[in-house]
Formats: structure tokens, sequence, C-alpha cells
């Protein structure tokens, strides 16, 4: 399983965005489905938006609705998890989308995420793991 933030799902659904051609590539090479979390799966949705418009969230939806996509609902574990997270990373700052995706991979035990941000490279699981990050 791999989890994939914003940034990538942006690029496959934008091709004017830089890393368009290599996420396709990526993506079409990993296992289905990919996860992701309501928060950055909201932060997708608005910075499709904002360069596609309606066509390009429907392009967004349809990845949910084929199951390519798998969006996570957040328990109040969780959720408790993520604002620690936020408040160790603060000098990054760490966002919320980026604090949800790392505590859902610590109750799930991934280690893969798919991502464009650098603030991945920091983040560590229970605060010693590296993620294994493609690209």
């Amino acid at each position: 399983m791999t989890l994939v933030d914003a940034g990538p799902l942006v690029a496959i659904l934008n091709r004017n965005d830089m890393g368009h051609h290599r996420c396709v590539k990526i993506v079409a090479s990993l296992a289905a489905p990919l996860v992701t979390t309501w928060p950055a799966f909201t932060e997708a949705m608005y910075l499709v938006g904002q360069r596609g418009g309606w066509t390009a969230q429907e392009g967004l939806w349809r990845l949910v609705l084929r199951g390519t996509l798998v969006v996570h609902s957040l328990e109040s574990g969780l959720l408790r998890r993520a604002r620690e997270l936020m408040r160790c990373y603060c000098d990054l700052p760490m966002d919320l989308a980026d604090a949800t995706l790392v505590a859902f991979a610590e109750a799930q035990r991934i280690t893969r995420v798919f991502t464009l941000d650098k603030g991945f490279r920091v983040y560590r699981l229970h605060g010693r793991k590296a993620f294994d990050i493609v690209p």
C-alpha cells in the first residue's frame, strides 16, 4: 500500500504541472489502491480546482470512484497524534494534511509515501524511521 500526498494527485490531473509526466509514469507502476486522508484529499481538490476547475476536480473524484484512490477517515486517536506531530514539527511547519498522513502511516504501518513535499524527508515514523519516498 502506498500513501499519497496532495502534490502528486495535483500533478497527475494537471497536464501543465512540471511533475505531470513523471507522476503519471510513477502512479502506473504502483500497486493500487493509493491511500490518502481527507485533509490531503481536500487540499488536492482545492488545488486542482484552482488550476483546472470542475473538470480537474471531477478527475480526482473519478480516482476515488474507480477505487484507484482510497480516502480514509480519521478517528480521534489519529487526530490527537496529528496535533502532536504538528507541534513537534512546528518549525517546518507541518500542515494538517501532512500530519494526518504521518499519523495514519504510523497507525497502519505504512512506510512508503508518494509525495513531492520535501517535508517527508524530515518526518519520521514514531520519531525514528524515515519514509520510503516515491519518487
